[in-house]
């Protein structure tokens, strides 16, 4: 495929830019901070000046509200030497209005009266549940009450809060001794119907006919969740029944065709043809082992757990899932799924007692199961290696890719529970040696020249116990133990140097700012607050105190204003440096391996044929035939009938709104300006600044990418790269660029149509955040990448475009049907071929270019 070209010229291009801008310029603002704060609440302050006080500003300013939320939408007419004059005049004429919290806010707050409520909703009792515990975890305004079943042992954790988008899941410790997927095949099976809910895939029907605003389930190395979520309170527990009875009374632990078709099967049409492998999660893992990244990620994690459940793959190795017999899928069920095993999580305004009646509706059809519970219980992997360990493995690479390895050290970070000051501690030390472009060991790496990209994410701590990688993609041969050397002596120089002040400030305000924030996105708060507790609860720890950051925050801010950064450098030294419980894993190119899979699969399929007689292979064949036949028969009324629906009567009626204020040429200065005013945004400002670039020619396109990072990666003005990215760590909760390519519209037409795709908005948006006391600074920055970003760093930019590269590559290599649904979509209109010129194939010919 190629991407249209003869049906646009570049003067018509540019022409529809022009026309987008003048004939829908306020919808285009609305709709543009629409498109990149969906369902967010906003809270800005409004833009101020450079070099304006913030006292005058306040006072010539002050807002009603505590705060404000700003987007100005700067045109052409406001760049260059006019944006000096114009814009500073609007700046110093729009000052923010301060807002009387402080920077030490707490992510959510509550007016009095919300917070007596939510508190009656402490130690709720129940007849067939006991109170474990009561807690109020004031970071984030949540009342708990930790229960257990008394029949069936099942804990609960129920957290009142104010938030509407209500949240259940149920999570079960499921450790696998081999690599034969059941987890993961399991996972896909308990969604295929169940005792109550009789269709073939109550998932789907979910998904169509449901307000869910979160309705899924994942697979970790160690556990299995099930998450719901839903503003519609019948909607919520309509959801929570369905996902309760399909993981306690599955269809799949009595059905084979279930465990056939989501985990694997011998596929067979006619005798004659030679056997295959198919199945969802066989497939599915098929692909994952096809991808580099994805196979040196667990190549590195199972280099370092020999002895426990992290040294196999959770989701499954598709030469061992064929080994996975019916009954043992269902064993594992009957084992790990029982409740007495299970973590049940509920969150948000509903009724405490009605989440404690539905769940026990489920868990007193259970006895008690003295052995689930130790059976799953997570073994601690010491610390046995004498001398780190040196691994080479082959990935699987095309005839017209380079000879280059990967390179990637990781370490077993702990081998006992740290304590909370450790666990924050080693959080910031993660942000100061990998957190951004300019921290020293991602910086050392990339300028080192050695490689491409960065591989390896730092610091791992969603498991028992915690790992830490880093390295380099696309190294040459030759270059290979360098790269680990200059690892370590990176680590050496930072144990006898420590780190800066101004480096700890950076990570530590940027970390302290995320976990105050509690910003989800699109994700329900509740989701977070369940996978947070989970850190803990999993391992029969408490499932609050993993909430909690104040006192362990506090005590690392004492230990660093006494000795420094001694804290961090002792732990460099303890979990890295003197810990010889790692490993270096090197991947080499080999351009046969996949063939050789192939015929390896081909060999073991054509023995198990010539093992089997006729009759058998028959059997396969009618078996094939009968899976095919129900997969694509359509589920009986009765059926479809089970599944819970909402009536007109259970909606909503009222629609909400949010405050929105458009002034445009914003105090005479030819800005415009949209304004969501809040109160609830816990002191936080949001600002988007977004400028025109409908002037860029269509060959200059795909270079916006590269641009935008230039802004911030390259240092700006007196600031070098590292500088500018340590200002805005210390006074921001960060600041990003990129470009906004939307479609609109067309003002007056018809509502819901399909358009032309002629109309859209184009902008280069800067995007940040930060305490209302800090919005003089985070403009101040604003201002500085926009007129004096450092665009002429020749070695830096050179860096970006190898690492871009490299993502690109890695990309299309493990998202392959994404890369070719962009370039299908650059047929069909302008914007899907703009986007395709950004970040498609287009653009990885660009970067190579």
């Amino acid at each position: 495929l190629q991407p249209a070209t003869s049906w646009i010229s570049c003067d018509e291009l540019i022409i529809i830019f022009v026309l987008l801008l003048m004939s829908w310029l306020a919808k285009m603002a609305f709709l543009a901070l629409t498109a990149t704060r969906v369902a967010t609440a906003f809270s800005a302050a409004t833009l101020r000046s450079v070099g304006a006080s913030s006292s005058s500003a306040a006072s010539s300013s002050r807002r009603s509200l505590t705060n404000a939320a700003a987007v100005a939408f700067l045109d052409n007419r406001n760049r260059g030497a006019s944006t000096s004059s114009t814009a500073g005049r609007f700046l110093s004429q729009s000052a923010a209005a301060a807002s009387t919290c402080t920077s030490s806010i707490t992510a959510l707050r509550q007016s009095t009266v919300v917070e007596s409520e939510l508190e009656k909703n402490l130690g709720v009792s129940h007849p067939g549940f006991d109170i474990i515990s009561t807690d109020i975890v004031t970071e984030f305004g949540a009342y708990c009450t930790l229960y257990r079943h008394k029949q069936s042992g099942a804990e609960l954790l129920s957290v009142s809060t104010d938030d509407d988008n209500k949240c259940f899941g149920i999570t079960f410790r499921t450790p696998p001794t081999d690599s034969t997927g059941v987890p993961h095949i399991l996972e896909h099976s308990v969604l295929c119907g169940s005792r109550k809910y009789k269709t073939k895939d109550p998932f789907v029907q979910l998904l169509q006919g449901s307000l869910q605003t979160f309705l899924n389930a994942f697979t970790y190395p160690d556990r299995t969740c099930y998450v719901v979520a839903s503003q519609n309170t019948k909607d919520f527990y309509n959801l929570i029944n369905v996902y309760a009875d399909a993981v306690y009374h599955p269809r799949a632990t009595s059905d084979p065709m279930v465990h056939a078709q989501e985990g694997w099967h011998l596929e067979l049409e006619k005798i004659e043809e030679p056997l295959t492998y198919k199945g969802v999660v066989y497939n599915e893992m098929k692909g994952v082992y096809s991808s580099p990244d994805s196979l040196l990620q667990r190549d590195a994690q199972q280099s370092i757990f020999p002895d426990n459940t992290y040294g196999v793959d959770s989701g499954g190795s598709p030469v061992e899932i064929p080994n996975l017999s019916f009954e043992q899928f269902a064993e594992f069920h009957q084992k790990f799924y029982h409740p007495g095993n299970s973590r049940i999580f509920f969150a948000g305004d509903d009724d405490v007692a009605n989440r404690l009646e539905i769940m026990d509706e489920y868990l007193k059809d259970f006895g008690p199961s003295p052995e689930s519970k130790p059976a799953s219980t997570i073994q601690w992997q010491k610390k046995t290696f004498d001398a780190p360990k040196k691994i080479r493995n082959p990935y699987p690479a095309g005839n017209d890719q380079p000879e280059t390895h990967m390179i990637m050290m990781n370490w077993l970070v702990n081998d006992r529970p740290l304590t909370p000051v450790e666990e924050i501690t080693v959080t910031i030390l993660d942000h100061l040696l990998m957190g951004t472009s300019s921290s020293i060991l991602y910086k050392t790496l990339m300028e080192s020249g050695l490689g491409e990209s960065i591989t390896g994410g730092g610091l791992m701590s969603e498991l028992m116990q915690g790992t830490f990688s880093a390295g380099l993609k696309g190294v040459k041969p030759e270059d290979a133990d360098k790269v680990e050397e200059l690892i370590i002596s990176t680590l050496q120089k930072v144990v006898e140097e420590g780190f800066t002040e101004d480096a700890i400030a950076a990570s530590m305000n940027t970390i302290e700012f995320d976990m105050r924030e509690f910003n989800t996105g699109s994700f329900p708060k509740g989701l977070s607050l369940m996978l947070g507790s989970m850190r803990e609860w999993i391992y029969d720890r408490s499932p609050t105190d993993a909430l909690r950051f104040e006192e362990p925050l506090a005590e690392l801010k004492k230990s660093i204003s006494e000795s420094g950064s001694k804290v961090f450098q002792d732990m460099v030294k303890e979990f890295l440096l003197e810990n010889t419980h790692r490993a270096t894993l090197e991947m080499f190119p080999s351009k046969t391996l996949e063939e050789e899979q192939l015929q390896e699969e081909k060999d073991r399929l054509a023995k198990i044929k010539e093992t089997m007689s006729e009759e058998e292979l028959q059997k396969i064949v009618d078996t094939t035939t009968e899976l095919k036949k129900l997969q694509a028969a359509e589920d009986a009324p009765e059926a479809r009938a089970t599944i819970p629906s909402l009536e007109l009567s259970d909606l909503k009626r009222e629609v909400t709104e949010y405050p929105i204020a458009v002034s445009e040429n914003e105090a005479d200065s030819g800005v415009t300006v949209v304004r969501h005013e809040l109160g609830s945004t816990s002191g936080i400002a949001y600002a988007n600044l977004a400028v025109d670039v409908s002037g860029v020619a269509t060959e200059d396109i795909p270079l916006l990418p590269l641009f935008t990072r230039m802004m911030l990666e390259t240092g700006a003005g007196e600031y070098d790269s590292v500088a500018l990215s340590r200002r805005i760590g210390t006074h921001t909760g960060g600041v990003s660029a990129s470009a906004l390519i939307a479609g609109v519209e067309v003002e007056g037409g018809t509502e819901g149509a399909v358009t032309s795709g002629e109309h859209f908005v184009t902008k280069l948006l800067i995007t940040g955040k930060a305490t209302s006391d800090k919005t003089d600074e985070l403009f101040s920055i604003f201002d500085l990448i926009l007129r004096d970003a450092n665009l002429d760093a020749k070695s830096k930019i050179i860096e970006i475009l190898k690492q871009a590269k490299s993502q690109k590559e890695s990309t299309v290599q493990g998202s392959g049907h994404a890369t070719s649904n962009a370039r299908i979509r650059s047929r069909y209109n302008v914007v899907g071929y703009i986007n395709e010129k950004m970040t498609g194939l287009s653009s990885l010919d660009v970067v190579k270019d």
